[in-house]
């Protein structure tokens, strides 16, 4: 049994900088991807073009033959006309994360009404507005990790009423009400869904580290929401894996002040893993569509000629690596030491 799949895209993705940089950026390719939507909170965050354009050159170094979209940190450095400057460079898209939700967003943004004429000159040159669908966490209000992402969107409707035109992405969603919150909003919005989110409930990352992301995968009801939405398939919901690797002190040990890092590492075995996953629950044939056609189409990036990626399924499956090497950098990817049962033979 196989499947073919033309150009995969994978459009949330971090590469981080660096000797890890260089260790996991050609891990897109051993994917089975060849598009990869770039995120933008390194240290420091990417908040020009400048620093966006000798982003991708140092990845396009690493690893040239994968098209790389970059996106900008929303941050109150931004202006209008840094974001048409960035558009006629070719970026892509602006990335938005709420104060101290995820790695890196110590410098997010806490109001978005102050950004509204960034986002109107977003709407003008057609740039994409990528949301981290969350509110930080407020015990006064009963705000936590289960329920920051519905809490997050009155924010969604609100940005969209405000701007109809402008492009919207809530990334990685993990809740119903997400789902159905992308559904009711206009072509414009667009939503989303990892892997690992695909293949995860709440039970696999209390008190399993290795789980454990933001947003936090959620209840077994929501998996069956993200399940479903893909074997409708649905054109405005797509692979973004946010594939994000951490080294492993840092995934492993928390500490009464510091937690475990939030993130998993799904680059190097993701295609097998989308295909494995929707296999699992009968959403196979929904994988062109989920991993390329809707993606390339809200981001209008057209198929690359000649990237046609076949997959075959493994009779007793295929063991996952259980770790990455490189100098002193070690990697660890999800789902290590298990079994896949597809694997690519032709890219």
């Amino acid at each position: 049994m196989s499947v073919t799949v033309n150009s995969p895209a994978d459009f949330h993705v971090h590469l981080r900088q660096g000797s890890v940089s260089e260790l996991i950026t050609p891990h897109v390719r051993k994917g089975g991807f060849d598009l990869a939507y770039v995120m933008p909170n390194l240290k420091p965050p990417i908040t020009t073009t400048e620093q966006a354009l000798k982003y991708k050159s140092e990845l396009e170094r690493i690893d040239p033959n994968v098209e790389y979209l970059m996106t900008l940190y929303l941050s109150p450095e931004l202006t209008p006309e840094e974001i048409r400057k960035a558009n006629a460079a070719g970026i892509a898209g602006v990335k938005s994360y709420p104060r101290g939700v995820t790695t890196n967003s110590d410098g997010g943004i806490e109001s978005y009404e102050a950004y509204y004429p960034i986002f109107e000159a977003m709407q003008e040159v057609d740039m994409v507005l990528n949301l981290h669908g969350e509110v930080p966490s407020d015990a006064k209000n009963n705000i936590h990790v289960l329920n920051a992402e519905v809490q997050f969107l009155p924010h969604l409707f609100k940005l969209h009423a405000a701007f109809p035109r402008l492009r919207i992405v809530l990334e990685h969603a993990t809740t119903r009400a997400a789902i159905e919150a992308v559904k009711s909003c206009g072509p414009t919005v667009a939503c989303t869904i990892t892997a690992h989110h695909l293949a995860l409930i709440v039970d696999d990352w209390a008190g399993q580290s290795w789980n454990f992301c933001k947003p936090v995968a959620k209840y077994p009801e929501d998996r069956e929401a993200l399940r479903g939405i893909i074997r409708e398939g649905h054109p405005r919901f797509f692979l973004g894996s946010d594939s994000a690797p951490h080294p492993p002190h840092a995934k492993s040990t928390s500490t009464p002040s510091s937690p475990c890092a939030a993130g998993i590492y799904t680059s190097p075995i993701l295609l097998p893993l989308v295909a494995d996953t929707l296999d699992s629950f009968g959403a196979l044939d929904k994988l062109p569509g989920f991993v390329s056609d809707f993606g390339r189409g809200f981001y209008k990036c057209p198929p690359r000629e000649g990237k046609i990626v076949q997959l075959k399924k493994v009779e007793g499956g295929k063991r996952v690596d259980e770790k990455y090497v490189q100098g002193e950098d070690v990697l660890i990817p999800f789902w290590t030491g298990k079994l896949l049962n597809w694997e690519i033979v032709q890219s």
